[in-house]
C-alpha cells in the first residue's frame, strides 16, 4: 500500500499532466488529504526538487499557495545545470538524480546515463585530497556544456 507521500506525489503529477504549471494551496492539500500542511512541504522539498526538473515558487501572506512548475525544454534543464555552484558541490543522491533527469528528458540514452552514473560513484572517484562533491559538481557543469554544445550541432 502507498504511503500518503507517494498519494499526494501522484495527485501532483497527475495535476502536471493537464498543464506545467499548477497553483496550490498547501492548506487546501493538506485538508483533502487529511494531513498535516508540513506533510505537503516534504512532498514538495524532497520529490518536486530542481534536480528532478521542477521549480517551486511560494507566495507569503498569498493564503499559503504554491505554484509548482515542470521544466521541460532542453535549454532550460542544461542552463539550470550550468548554474550549480561548484563550491557547493554535489551528493552522490543529487547526482544520481541529475543523471536520471537527463535521460527522462531524452538528453541522455539510458547507457550513457548508467555510465555517467558509475563515473560519479564514490568508488570512481578516489583521489587523496579532493572533495567528492565539489569533483562532481564539476564534472556535471562540464557535462551540461558539452550537452548543450550537442544540441547546437
Amino acid at each position: 500500500m502507498a504511503n500518503i507521500s507517494d498519494i499526494i506525489e501522484r495527485f501532483l503529477l497527475d495535476s502536471l499532466e493537464k498543464s506545467d504549471r499548477i497553483s496550490i494551496s498547501r492548506n487546501e492539500l493538506a485538508d483533502y488529504f487529511d494531513c498535516a500542511p508540513s506533510q505537503i512541504n516534504y512532498v514538495l522539498s524532497t520529490r518536486f526538487t530542481l534536480d528532478r526538473g521542477y521549480i517551486i515558487e511560494s507566495r507569503r501572506g498569498g493564503g499559503g499557495y504554491v505554484t509548482l512548475l515542470r521544466i521541460g525544454e532542453r535549454s532550460e534543464i542544461l542552463d539550470e545545470l550550468a548554474k550549480i555552484n561548484i563550491s557547493e558541490g554535489v551528493s552522490y543522491n543529487r547526482a544520481m538524480q541529475i543523471a536520471d533527469r537527463l535521460v527522462d528528458e531524452k538528453l541522455m540514452t539510458e547507457r550513457e546515463g548508467a555510465l555517467i552514473k558509475a563515473l560519479m560513484s564514490d568508488k570512481a572517484l578516489v583521489a587523496p585530497g579532493i572533495d567528492k562533491d565539489i569533483l562532481r559538481a564539476s564534472l556535471i557543469k562540464n557535462l551540461s556544456k558539452e550537452l548543450s554544445k550537442q544540441g547546437e550541432e
